[in-house]
């Protein structure tokens, strides 16, 4: 099964691929869509929807996850973030409806073991699990890649975290 990480992002878009076997994950890649603040948020939004497109053609996951958001302060960074992830869950609705999203918590629960494990320790785990020579690069792709093995480990519970 290949499973399609994404951390949603305005500026940063993260995403992992990993091939989920039981009791074994591969990573195949990652990486981000990046877009400056000099575009204007029409043309962020659809470079996004885009290069999703372009990554759903490319390595034509089974299932995707997401991370859900969650903002304490900055309500203005929610309304443009939410926007990319919308335009980002278009784009993957249109591809299959096999689409499921995870808390920070839960990631960091089912990464690390704890839910409020700092982001070092998600890095060195997920570096550990997949056998990776080096940390991904940068955090928003490594979190992209923390979600999609959520994801894989979930398991036969999985019906549980599919979007509604």
């Amino acid at each position: 099964m290949i499973v399609l990480g994404i951390d949603p992002g305005l500026a940063t878009l993260g995403w992992g691929v990993i091939e989920a076997q039981p009791g074994r994950q591969k990573l195949v890649d990652y990486g981000c869509i990046l877009t400056t603040p000099d575009q204007r948020l029409p043309e962020r939004l659809k470079q996004i929807g885009e290069d999703m497109q372009a990554l759903l053609q490319k390595y034509q996951p089974d299932e995707i996850a997401f991370e859900e958001l969650f903002f304490a302060k900055n309500v203005t960074t929610a309304f443009t973030v939410g926007a990319a992830r919308g335009v980002s869950i278009a784009a993957c609705a249109a591809y299959t409806d096999q689409l499921y999203e995870y808390t920070p918590m839960q990631v960091k629960q089912a990464i690390v073991g704890w839910g409020k494990a700092d982001k070092k320790q998600m890095q060195l785990m997920v570096k550990m699990l997949l056998h990776m020579e080096e940390i991904a690069k940068p955090d928003d792709a490594a979190d992209a890649i923390a979600i999609a093995l959520t994801h894989a480990a979930t398991g036969p519970a999985k019906k549980q975290f599919l979007m509604k």
